[in-house]
């Protein structure tokens, strides 16, 4: 009985890195799904922070919260990575009172664009929400290099 069962979870083990392995492409490349006309670069988010005219967005840290408490963007909010359906949820809680047409700049930078799982989801979710003034910041390698390295300003901790 027990070599059965040890032969079963083997088996469903294999499973279920076979189907991880072809899945794989799908969710790691996601984030380059989002058109580049909802973008915003670093550059252009700095020059906004820190321009006295117009409506400073809601940063919305989407991704760990080792990262963003090593640095963040100052005054942005971590809900949870939005590749996880917790961190959806806070997201969904966070955004519910809002206005649909709040200027919301969503950012995670965990690791290259191309392997993000949390800027995909959480543009998803507030675009199903109604959100109509959603850009993503695009963060070709990791917040490390693309903000912090270039000396704009962030923050640490919580």
């Amino acid at each position: 009985m027990n070599c059965t069962l040890t032969s079963k979870r083997i088996v469903l083990f294999f499973i279920g890195i076979i189907t991880l392995t072809l899945a794989w492409p799908l969710i790691a490349d996601q984030a380059s799904l989002i058109p580049s006309s909802r973008l915003i670069s670093p550059e252009d988010l700095v020059k906004i922070l820190q321009s006295g005219n117009g409506e400073k967005p809601l940063a919305i840290q989407v991704g760990s919260h080792v990262l963003y408490s090593e640095a963040h963007i100052p005054g942005s909010q971590y809900l949870g990575p939005a590749s996880t359906e917790g961190g959806l949820q806070l997201l969904r809680k966070r955004m519910d009172t809002l206005p649909r047409n709040k200027f919301i700049v969503l950012y995670c930078g965990c690791c290259p664009w191309s392997h993000c799982p949390n800027v995909k989801p959480a543009d998803d979710a507030l675009r199903a929400m109604g959100f109509t003034n959603v850009r993503v910041l695009y963060i070709a390698d990791n917040f490390g290099v693309n903000w912090v390295d270039k000396g704009y300003p962030f923050a640490k901790g919580n």
